[in-house]
């Protein structure tokens, strides 16, 4: 990694490459979690603090002293350098010592814990510069840590970038985010985004035409720029409005960059609103949707003038007309003021870093379009020692003792939930620090499975039941074998099985221990025995056969699946990419092969974002007919179910209701994390179909996971 700052006087350079030689011998045996040397992280973020940010370079110095102190073995003596460096490094190493148990995953706790610990706000941006690489570098961190560091992005460090201005960093950690906790809906909306880019264009084009002589009379210099809309705010929509991609009306806004020199803020507002002026005398607005952030600027120092307008075809475009001093503000914060020229780096500075402290130390008025909000699925809670923990939405005080340790779960009898006495049936939330409570003479009831919904701990709690049946079923088959000892009776196993089932027992343990219990009294047995006995051999030979007739095989079918009626391109061959396995109804693309005619993909297809980068010329819109034929669909479905031993067949039996034929399933057992996979090979008519099944599927009491390969 190019390790120069060329944009600094030579007395900066030095001043950075001092600091970085420390780093380098204070950091020698230290590496990455892909046995890189840890070096290059302080080099990444020193990259970002003054390529992308402009801080000036006393703030890259104290990036390089922070993990030579931090991770390494420097002791910094604050003789050697300035007061400013010193506070700054002080307050990242004390920020770095923030448990996210302190904050409980709530931004402004994070904030305070902020102010609490640097009063220099330069540290808040330095902090923020460390995440975003972070961010950059996931790949490299265990599946743990993984989740760990894209949870607190989401909470934390997002929001405190959109409060300071840091709008460019605030998406590039979000759609990072997105892409890691939804991957799927990641790479639909950034598809999405590419197969619709020349629309786009074509509508700025259209747009701009009748403005352009009155734009260029009035002596304005301006830059069009279509301002897409981050993939995890769409995906945000597309979630709380439950609309699809197409749905989401703001996904891009046309933007005007007017050339203004130097900082003249009075005619930078004229020639905004004289855009403005022209925008609205061609096109209708819609007053409601005005935003005047020119004339009353954001507290983070965002000015922009925001408008919606009405096109010739009555779409509504959203436009937003700003100069490139606003834009660069708006993209990279207040220092992007230091590539102005004229401007006295010193004042910008201080200018900066009075907004900066302001909205630290002030509530966010103004947050995010979209709140960020944990996965809706999980909650995230802490242990005692602020260890995170992950568990599914609803769990309780038994989930996470079972995720901590059996014997935990199983002596549990309440806990403490951020210092406050709670009992086992608490349903914990997001940010909550859990102490279990425990004691030895507790033991799991069947109660529990009603207060449990993790796979783990139902698990455990049915072992631990299923122990505790077993011993009180030993003591029930003793006495029961020594009854029929004295009664000179035999009790075959056809007959037992046959009694225990009249009984409504399930099992043979169960029918032992409700023997044991004195629930079932054991007279019943010896006249059941003495009465039912020719009865009972008629019925095991009807049983035999009834078992002899579920005797079956399956077979792969070899019906063709059916023909696409694909637009403008008929009576060219064309087939259903294996990679995807489109379906009827989903929403697909053509792409035109060399020698196989036209391969029909999946929008969501893994290889869809490659072939729309590297070969737009060869995409074919194409459509499904208006109905399907009689044929079908080859798809797989991934299920994943706890190990109730009725799970699977239920799953088969949910299956069967629907137009949907198993061409062949796979069972396999994960005893790490007690539960059942299976892999189904269906043929559907539709993808109407499929979501049928799927929606049933997921409402199965012992589905945990189901998921389209």
């Amino acid at each position: 990694m190019d390790t120069s700052f060329p944009q600094y006087s030579p007395e900066g350079q030095q001043l950075i490459l001092q600091a970085r030689e420390m780093a380098v011998g204070a950091l020698s045996e230290k590496v990455r979690h892909d046995g890189s040397p840890f070096i290059g992280h302080p080099d990444a973020v020193a990259h970002i603090v003054a390529d992308e940010i402009g801080l000036p370079a006393e703030c890259v110095a104290a990036v390089y002293l922070h993990e030579a102190s931090r991770m390494g073995s420097l002791e910094l003596n604050p003789r050697e350098w300035e007061e400013s460096i010193v506070t700054m490094v002080d307050g990242l190493n004390k920020i770095s010592t923030i448990n996210p148990k302190d904050t409980r995953l709530e931004a402004e706790n994070y904030k305070k814990l902020i102010i609490q610990y640097s009063r220099d706000p330069r540290v808040t941006v330095l902090k923020l510069a460390d995440r975003l690489e972070v961010m950059r570098s996931l790949k490299m961190f265990p599946k743990a840590g993984r989740e760990r560091k894209v949870l607190e992005t989401l909470m934390l460090y997002i929001p405190l970038a959109h409060q300071l201005g840091l709008y460019n960093m605030k998406r590039e950690m979000e759609d990072t985010y997105l892409s890691y906790a939804e991957p799927e809906q990641y790479r639909l909306i950034t598809n999405k985004l590419k197969a619709t880019e020349r629309d786009r264009e074509k509508l700025m084009a259209e747009f701009i035409e009748p403005l352009k002589s009155k734009l260029d009379a009035a002596g304005i210099h301006y830059k069009l720029k279509i301002r897409t809309k981050a993939a995890y705010s769409i995906w945000c929509k597309m979630v709380k409005q439950k609309v699809p991609f197409e749905g989401v009306f703001d996904v891009f806004a046309i933007r005007f960059i007017i050339d203004c020199d130097g900082e003249d803020h009075k005619l930078e507002k004229e020639l905004c609103w004289k855009v403005f002026g022209f925008v609205t005398e061609e096109y209708e607005q819609d007053t409601r949707r005005l935003r005047d952030w020119v004339t009353n600027p954001k507290p983070n120092g965002y000015e922009s003038l925001h408008i919606t307008v009405k096109n010739k075809d009555g779409a509504y475009v959203e436009v937003q007309i700003r100069t490139k001093r606003m834009d660069d503000v708006a993209e990279n914060g207040f220092a992007s003021h230091w590539s102005y020229k004229g401007i006295k780096r010193e004042e910008t500075m201080a200018r900066w870093l009075g907004a900066v402290r302001f909205a630290l130390e002030h509530p966010d008025t103004d947050g995010p379009d979209d709140l960020p909000q944990p996965p809706s699925k999980e909650i995230f809670v802490f242990t005692p020692s602020g260890e995170l923990r992950i568990l599914p939405a609803g769990a309780t005080v038994l989930d996470f003792a079972f995720g901590i340790h059996t014997n935990i779960g199983a002596r549990c009898v309440g806990a403490k939930v951020n210092g406050k006495a709670v009992s086992i049936r608490e349903k914990l939330a997001t940010g909550d620090a859990v102490e279990i409570l425990t004691s030895r003479n507790q033991h799991p009831t069947q109660d529990w499975l009603g207060w449990v919904v993790s796979s783990k701990a139902r698990s455990k709690v049915k072992q631990a039941l299923a122990a505790q049946e077993q011993s009180r079923a030993a003591d029930g088959k003793e006495l029961l074998e020594r009854r029929l000892k004295n009664w000179k009776l035999e009790m075959p196993d056809a007959m037992l099985t046959e009694l225990r089932t009249k009984l409504g027992y399930n099992s043979l343990t169960a029918f032992y221990a409700a023997i044991g219990d004195e629930v079932v009294d054991v007279n019943t047995v010896k006249d059941f025995i003495l009465s039912e006995e020719k009865r009972h051999a008629e019925a095991i030979e009807a049983a035999e056969a009834a078992q002899a007739a579920k005797v079956y095989h399956q077979r792969e079918s070899k019906d063709d699946i059916l023909v696409l009626n694909a637009k403008d391109v008929k009576g060219i061959d064309y087939k259903m990419a294996r990679c995807c396995n489109p379906v009827f109804g989903d929403d697909v693309f053509g792409f035109v092969t060399r020698e196989a005619g036209i391969k029909i993909h999946r929008i969501t297809c893994p290889n869809a974002a490659r072939l729309l980068e590297m070969f737009p010329y060869r995409i074919q819109k194409v459509r499904w007919s208006e109905s399907p034929s009689s044929g079908s669909f080859q798809v797989v479905l991934k299920v994943i179910t706890d190990q109730e031993s009725s799970a699977v067949n239920k799953v088969l039996e949910v299956v069967g209701q629907f137009k949907a034929s198993i061409r062949s399933f796979n069972v396999t057992d994960n005893p790490r994390n007690g539960t059942h996979e299976l892999t189904l090979k269906l043929s559907v008519p539709s993808n109407l179909e499929l979501d049928k099944v799927l929606s049933q599927l997921r409402l199965q009491k012992h589905v945990i996971k189901v998921t389209r390969a």
